[in-house]
């Protein structure tokens, strides 16, 4: 479902529902050589006038150093690998920041990943170990580095072809797909992964000069400047628009966990100890989210800013949260479980009761995507929940939404043949059990399947959201949610199916998320707020 993040795209074509993986954002101890960070040449990945990505690189026969920033992404890395003969990795370390972290801070996950055979082994620091099946010969990918692509050109190179497939490890979530190359001239090359399509132009010694991803309106420039900027972006803003009918207040919330939750409760003008409000708590897709659900690739998409200031217009507070271990929430992401992140939206429910401002009694969540899983994890326990809205929320174990979303996504790999595809889907499934063996998050999802759980939702409202085009949550699993719900007894359940509409609740007629970023409106369709607004204050009367 939508993670910022977090997926195995060169700009993310689909959205698998990786959370919590000790994989998702890995990093190393050893420092980088002075050669990455203060000189070298410096890949731009630009869209528009906006800086997707800055990637300051030093190559030669024996290692590739890398220092990366991504605004958009808001990530920062810096990685080397060690190569072998014919340009192929043996080891990669890897660090990792936040884009806002201060440049002096500590990386805030630090590991090593040695490519033995046909396997990863991963070393997170102050962590487990963990073998991951991949295949013979694979780089190692990082959404949105091409200093990794040449990796792959230079095997292409070593042998002597004008053609190749080279497995790539992902980075984000474990998996190894296929990465295609075919060379159209002398200095261009295709380069296909994932569904997306690059076209590059190439120097003798496979060095990216420069290209473009044309579906999703990128182009890459190589520079020959060390002054192109690495530092920490600014941090995002989440203060409420001018002359907005509420207050945005910024607030720190204490879990029964141990850790605390950062975020942005929107109270409507007017709220007292006297004159109480309802209120709603958010809950994000997959992938550790801020509090808005902003999804860099994909600019100017804010979901939860969208429903807080929605719904805090019309009086009905909205608390919305860093996920743990993400932002300015404390806590460790990696190793919680959809379960986990259903007892922190439980504490941020326990924090509301207890305002002066806010109606105990009336209370209720909305959950996007893997947030429409855990809002009726919630809900089976809490009874007194008035509301729940479950916006792109899965019928079907994750196993099934996964495979789905993998088999999507090698469908729309350019060159690849039928056999190549089966074969990809194959090696795909087995790379998906061989993190689910040392991955709680995973482990968790695949096997969680969310009709159990709706038969037990009885008392609390329902309203399903989905949109026809969604090509990560089926609008298919729409109706089967809204089944099961009822099935139960529950005679408040309403489904709603928005033509057009994508997982993200954009217009959008396809519904390619390779797309998301180069829609027209990026904005969550008002007449899916509109209504979502009209459900809720009538349940919240």
């Amino acid at each position: 479902m939508s993670s910022t993040y977090k997926d195995n795209r060169i700009i993310r074509a689909t959205a698998p529902l990786w959370r919590g993986l000790a994989l998702l954002l890995l990093a190393l101890s050893t420092a980088i050589p002075a050669s990455a960070q203060n000189g070298g040449e410096t890949l731009l990945l630009l869209m528009g006038r906006d800086t997707v990505a800055r990637e300051r690189v030093h190559r030669d026969a024996n290692r590739l150093e890398v220092a990366l920033v991504s605004p958009m992404l808001g990530v920062r890395f810096e990685f080397v690998v060690e190569l072998g003969a014919g340009g192929v990795p043996r080891r990669m370390v890897n660090r990792y920041w936040p884009a806002t972290a201060p440049n002096a801070a500590p990386p805030q996950q630090v590991a090593v990943l040695d490519f033995i055979g046909d396997s990863v082994i991963v070393t997170i620091e102050n962590g487990p170990t963990q073998r991951i099946a991949s295949e013979r010969g694979a780089v190692p990918f990082i959404n949105p580095s091409f200093a990794l692509v040449e990796l792959a050109l230079v095997q292409m190179a070593a042998a002597g072809r004008d053609s190749m497939t080279v497995p790539a490890f992902m980075v984000a979530g474990g998996q190894t797909m296929p990465l295609t190359l075919m060379r159209l001239g002398s200095d261009s090359v295709r380069v296909g992964i994932g569904g997306s399509e690059s076209r590059l132009r190439v120097d003798r010694d496979q060095r990216i000069l420069g290209g473009v991803v044309p579906a999703q309106g990128l182009r890459l420039e190589r520079v020959r400047s060390a002054d192109v900027p690495m530092a920490a972006i600014a941090a995002p803003d989440y203060s409420a628009p001018p002359g907005a009918p509420y207050r945005a207040l910024e607030v720190r919330i204490p879990t029964p966990m141990g850790h605390t939750l950062a975020g942005t409760l929107t109270l409507p003008d007017g709220a007292s100890p006297t004159n109480r409000v309802p209120a709603i708590v958010t809950s994000t897709g997959s992938g550790l989210q801020d509090r808005d659900e902003a999804l860099p690739t994909v600019p100017g998409y804010r979901l939860f800013r969208q429903v807080a200031d929605t719904l805090s217009r019309h009086g009905i507070a909205v608390l919305r949260l860093d996920d743990r271990g993400f932002g300015a929430s404390e806590g460790n992401g990696n190793t919680a479980t959809s379960r986990d992140f259903a007892d922190d939206v439980q504490a941020a429910l326990a924090w509301l009761r207890n305002r002066p401002e806010i109606d105990p009694a009336r209370l209720g969540i909305v959950g996007h995507s893997e947030g429409g899983l855990i809002a009726p994890l919630v809900a089976a326990e809490d009874t007194t929940l008035r509301a729940i809205v479950l916006l792109a929320g899965p019928s079907r174990t994750g196993r099934e939404v996964i495979r789905y979303q993998q088999r999507a996504a090698i469908e729309r790999m350019p060159g690849v043949t039928a056999a190549q595809r089966d074969s990809f889907v194959v090696a795909a499934t087995a790379s998906l059990d061989s993190i689910a063996a040392t991955s709680a998050w995973i482990r968790f999802f695949l096997e969680y399947d969310p009709i159990p759980t709706a038969h037990r939702v009885r008392r609390t409202a329902v309203f399903i959201v989905q949109g026809a085009t969604d090509q990560q949550i089926t609008a298919d699993q729409a109706p089967e949610l809204e089944a099961a719900f009822r099935a139960a007894g529950n005679r408040d359940v309403t489904m709603r199916v928005f033509p057009e509409a994508n997982h993200l609740l954009i217009q959008d007629p396809d519904g390619n998320p390779a797309g998301y970023g180069l829609l027209p409106d990026r904005a969550v369709r008002p007449d899916i707020l509109g209504l979502v607004l009209e459900w809720v204050r009538e349940r919240m009367r």
